[in-house]
């Protein structure tokens, strides 16, 4: 491998670009090769077994296209795919972080709000790994299953998405969280509106900064980080490049990235 190399990020649709924006912010010498696949999202409500199914077929597609490093840019591919993606392939893998240091830094009373998929919130990963770290604090879970849909369909301000925001939001103040986990990739396209819902008092944490560092860590200690040139960006999508071109305009400059569609 090279420095040269690009770095493979992964997401069954469009919530991987705020990850994307944050690795393009934490790394700007990058090459970066993104791959949604968006004609087959949402994955959170899907089995166990296809899941596994569409993330070898996307890992195999950024195999062959020569990448240095992947990261699963998708919490339900972290928690459900990663094993099965590493010692497969000859690089490295980097899954969605946890967060547990910002989100343990972050709380006053210790009551953490999870919003995430169905899926992601039934494993109980982030529980044991917060609980880990702190026995004491209180971990809230809520699938958010109506938001994915909504922000792959562009539906923002729309009646349907402030429902589903308050929804979830209440469910949570409920519980008394003081700080909120996005535990989906997609939610950061509506963390604005998040915000406003829980009001000043509530810290939301977006594990994509720490995702971005780990990641950065990783090159780094193997001599394969670019520190000068011009980083670029190639962006994939398995459905309608051009709704994936709208959603990225949220999160990235879209003429700085080059926009493809790929059959796996």
């Amino acid at each position: 491998m090279d420095k040269n190399q690009p770095i493979g990020v992964i997401d069954s649709g469009v919530g991987g670009l705020s990850v994307l924006r944050a690795l393009q912010k934490t790394m700007p010498h990058e090459r970066f090769l993104y791959l949604g696949d968006t004609a087959r999202a949402p994955y959170g409500t899907r089995s166990r077994e296809t899941i596994t199914a569409f993330v070898a077929e996307m890992t195999d597609w950024l195999e062959q296209n020569g990448i240095k490093q992947l990261v699963t840019a998708c919490n339900t591919i972290t928690v459900l795919g990663t094993d099965v993606i590493r010692g497969a392939h000859p690089f490295p893998v980097i899954g969605m972080s946890k967060a547990a240091k910002e989100v343990l830094e972050a709380t006053g009373n210790k009551h953490i709000g999870l919003m995430a998929t169905d899926f992601t919130v039934s494993t109980g990963a982030h529980r044991r790994e917060i609980q880990a770290a702190d026995p004491d604090a209180q971990l809230y879970g809520v699938g958010c299953t109506k938001f994915v849909p909504l922000i792959e369909g562009n539906r923002f301000g729309s009646p349907e998405l402030k429902e589903a925001i308050h929804e979830y939001a209440d469910a949570l103040k409920a519980k008394e969280v003081d700080t909120v986990i996005l535990g989906c990739t997609h939610y950061p396209f509506v963390r604005e509106y998040l915000q406003e819902a829980f009001g000043p008092g509530v810290t939301i944490v977006d594990p994509a900064e720490a995702t971005a560092l780990q990641a950065k860590a990783d090159l780094e200690a193997r001599g394969l980080l670019r520190t000068e040139g011009q980083g670029s960006c190639t962006i994939c999508f398995t459905g309608d490049v051009g709704l994936g071109k709208q959603l990225a305009e949220r999160m990235l400059d879209p003429a700085a990235c080059e926009f493809k569609q790929v059959k796996l």
